[in-house]
């Protein structure tokens, strides 16, 4: 059987008497409970953090649960709401109904049971878990018909798109170029969807990890006996892709061998499988793709000359995210709202000075690291900004303006100066312990404590 889904729930309730026991009683269940006595107090913590369920009480000195629940659906957008539950006395279901106009999910009438309250709860968070899984697919959907997640308005960018759009109408190969982490599978995707195949199917190869002994069955497939251990027949990628596309990703790291075999597929749309003797056609389209210099693995001979030309017909290089920053601020909103809806978390935005880091940093890791750090951030968050903090110590290398300049002295001054102030706080300014852990003895230590006096 699975566990009851534990949430978080803002109890509200003017008696404290039943505002103890209510409480003690969610957490025996494991939930997170929040306890107010008062309306106005429930108001600014329901700014301050999201919630799973509200459960309030009708009648407070304050502002009625009533009004509390209009407000809440005047200013917040049901689906970033909490559950509401409505505690009510027998002369007030008429109030009740129309707090569940307003949006709420049941009421409870006083008395009620404690197991009563629990049971309602559980499937009040229930629902509130099946509301972020349906907003995280809508996204995802939503994310599909836009272009698959590629996201920006850089002149750059939207070369890329203009001609992604283009080439999807026709049939041609396409190769796919740009650094690791710009999204060269998002590019392929689209291409596909709106392609005259997209209701085909989009067969994924990552070749570099598949070693290389099996990539050509992989590819190509085989007929049984046709090597030790193939006990039975098995189609390829090819022949699954038959009538759609194959997305050939690290084409780089191919062999020559099997090079040859997919230039001739390109040029004759046939292949062999392993130990077969007869000839297998296929109509489907190429896209491939590659993080290296194909034009350079020509020249050193690496890369057959031929098939880097027939995989060049339409060529699409992604640019890397150094070289489109203007982009950054866009990426990081789509992050964020796709990140906290898959944590089920409720995050405004980004705090202050946050934003400048982002776009300052050069991003090896291009738009994939960018989304590690927002995804990381989103998920160890515990206020409703990501702060410079949170993304700072979640593994971001520097920004480049952490480094003073070009200069080699002035470079190793500024690592020497970090490196000792690290080590002094791991050690908690154990000397002893500083010096050990930059190798160092305790005399070395002394000289770079007096080059480089704490601030």
């Amino acid at each position: 059987m699975t566990a009851a889904a534990r949430g978080s729930i803002l109890l509200v309730d003017d008696e404290e008497k039943i505002l103890r026991a209510l409480g003690r009683a969610l957490r025996q269940e494991g939930h997170e409970v929040v306890e107010a006595n008062r309306s106005r107090q429930a108001q600014r913590l329901l700014r301050e953090r999201p919630f799973d369920v509200l459960v309030t009480d009708y009648v407070m000195p304050d502002l009625s649960g009533l009004e509390l629940i209009r407000e809440l659906a005047d200013t917040v957008p049901e689906p970033e709401r909490p559950q509401i539950l409505l505690m009510t006395a027998h002369a007030t279901v008429e109030s009740a109904i129309e707090a569940m106009k307003l949006g709420a999910l049941d009421y409870l009438q006083k008395p009620f049971e404690i197991d009563e309250l629990l049971v309602t709860v559980a499937r009040a968070i229930e629902l509130q878990r099946l509301r972020g899984q349906n907003r995280y697919l809508m996204g995802e959907r939503d994310e599909e018909f836009n272009h698959y997640g590629i996201v920006g308005r850089s002149p750059a960018i939207q070369r890329t798109l203009r001609t992604l759009e283009l080439v999807a109408a026709s049939k041609s190969t396409v190769l796919v170029t740009g650094e690791t982490g710009t999204g060269k599978e998002m590019v392929a995707r689209a291409i596909h969807s709106r392609s005259a195949q997209r209701h085909m199917p989009l067969i994924k190869v990552n070749c570099a990890a598949i070693p290389e002994a099996l990539l050509e069955s992989e590819l190509f497939g085989h007929v049984r006996g046709a090597f030790t251990g193939a006990t039975a027949t098995k189609r390829g990628k090819f022949a699954l892709a038959d009538g759609g596309t194959i997305f050939l990703d690290e084409i780089g790291t191919m062999s020559p061998a099997l090079q040859a075999k997919l230039l001739r597929v390109l040029q004759d749309r046939e292949f062999e499988p392993l130990g077969a003797e007869r000839t297998q056609r296929v109509d489907v389209r190429v896209i491939a793709a590659t993080n290296r210099d194909l034009r350079q693995m020509v020249a050193d001979g690496t890369f057959l000359e031929d098939l880097y030309y027939r995989l060049l017909v339409v060529p699409i290089e992604i640019p890397p995210l150094r070289e489109r920053r203007e982009d950054i601020p866009l990426l990081a909103e789509h992050f964020l709202r796709k990140h906290q809806g898959k944590a089920g978390k409720r995050i405004d935005g980004l705090a202050d000075g946050v934003l400048a880091a982002l776009t300052d940093y050069p991003w090896p890791g291009n738009v994939r690291e960018l989304e590690n750090a927002i995804e990381r951030a989103v998920v160890l968050s515990t206020g409703r900004l990501i702060t410079a903090a949170e993304i700072s110590v979640l593994g971001s290398p520097k920004p480049r303006s952490a480094l003073p300049s070009l200069r080699l002295r002035e470079n190793v001054e500024w690592a020497e100066r970090e490196t000792l102030k690290r080590a002094l706080e791991t050690s908690r300014g154990v000397k002893k312990d500083a010096a050990e852990l930059m190798g160092i003895s305790q005399r070395a230590l002394s000289y770079y404590l007096a080059k480089y006096p704490a601030d």
